[in-house]
């Protein structure tokens, strides 16, 4: 008898996805997986830590233990596994930040989504009133550094992947086009001694940034700029890096924003992107999901090659190659077009 699951069972399991996403925030909101690091405790133990329900928590630790978070043993002890430890916030690789993006800002527009796809208008902007940048700015600011923490975790492991994959030898100062709170730009000085760099983002984002980057020791080589990529970009870098943000914006905001390098760019500068690009056709692809996060969340797009290079086109770049880093992303170059 195959061990394969049933349609029935995978169906099921898509269908309570929701439950899975919860018990995981959850999970990462009371820090269970790091209050187990030390070894096994029972749900008295940690309730009495978390200040929860004994009773209650118990049974969020059983249906974790049944997902293969933690084990639980014959004293009802509760036991991190593997799994479980991608919770833990020491941990470099960890996803407890994602998990708390998941639940404290995107949980509920999700349930719009089905508004998203009658209309194509975000779900963010249906359940809440704004967009997620004015929100974040203005209603709950207390969530940008969820937000910051989540992008770090995700992401994280892109950054080496694409200063691997990606020449920069030459490049004497690179733009890092909302560029949060200055890690990859940390991460490409630290690779480059030589380079320069400037950290573009909303004025109350790059503050954050540059409180990171003085604590790297490279604040003497950056200038921190607060703007809006609406409304112009530095100019005069060599590189003009954004990752994962032309994917939050319609097409017309993105040729925008790609309109506002070129118009900063030297002929000789270039434009990388950093970014999942979609493959054709019925090949599966992580991006594919991602794609309704922007479509919910945003309003933006995940983009095929083709698309790329006609929002290129159409700001007046040139689309010149796109690079494999390795890790499911690729890294979309871009020059001005001969006009």
């Amino acid at each position: 008898m195959s061990d394969e699951p049933l349609p029935f069972d995978q169906m099921r399991d898509l269908i309570t996805g929701n439950w899975k996403a919860q018990i995981t925030y959850v999970l990462s909101k009371l820090e269970i997986s790091d209050r187990l690091h030390s070894g096994g405790k029972t749900a008295v133990d940690l309730a009495a830590e978390t200040g929860t329900h004994a009773r209650s928590l118990y049974r969020l630790l059983r249906a974790a233990s049944t997902l293969g978070i933690y084990t639980e043993d014959d004293e009802r002890r509760f036991h991190l596994t593997p799994l479980g430890k991608c919770l833990c916030r020491d941990d470099p690789r960890s996803l407890a930040p994602m998990s708390m993006m998941i639940g404290e800002i995107c949980y509920h527009p999700w349930g719009h989504l089905l508004h998203s796809v009658r209309t194509g208008e975000s779900g963010f902007v249906k359940h809440h009133g704004v967009d997620i940048w004015k929100h974040l700015l203005e209603v709950e600011p207390h969530l940008a550094p969820v937000l910051d923490a989540a992008m770090e975790s995700i992401h994280g492991r892109e950054t080496m992947a694409v200063l691997d994959a990606y020449d920069l030898s030459g490049v004497s100062t690179f733009a890092d086009l909302g560029g949060g709170n200055g890690s990859n730009l940390a991460a490409t000085l630290s690779r480059h001694p030589d380079m320069k760099g400037i950290l573009f983002d909303l004025p109350t984002v790059v503050e954050r940034g540059k409180v990171l980057l003085a604590e790297r020791g490279l604040l003497d080589r950056c200038q921190v700029v607060g703007g809006s990529f609406f409304d112009g970009v530095p100019a005069g870098a060599d590189v003009y890096h954004m990752r994962h943000i032309i994917h939050d914006w319609n097409d017309d905001d993105s040729i925008a924003i790609l309109r506002a390098c070129r118009e900063a760019m030297r002929e000789d500068s270039r434009v990388i992107l950093v970014e999942y690009v979609l493959p054709t056709g019925g090949e599966p692809s992580f991006g594919k999901l991602l794609d309704l996060e922007m479509l919910v969340i945003p309003g933006g797009y995940e983009r095929t090659v083709e698309e790329y290079a006609d929002i290129f086109q159409k700001a007046g770049l040139r689309l010149e190659q796109v690079h494999s880093a390795g890790v499911g992303i690729h890294i979309v170059e871009g020059k001005r077009a001969n006009t």
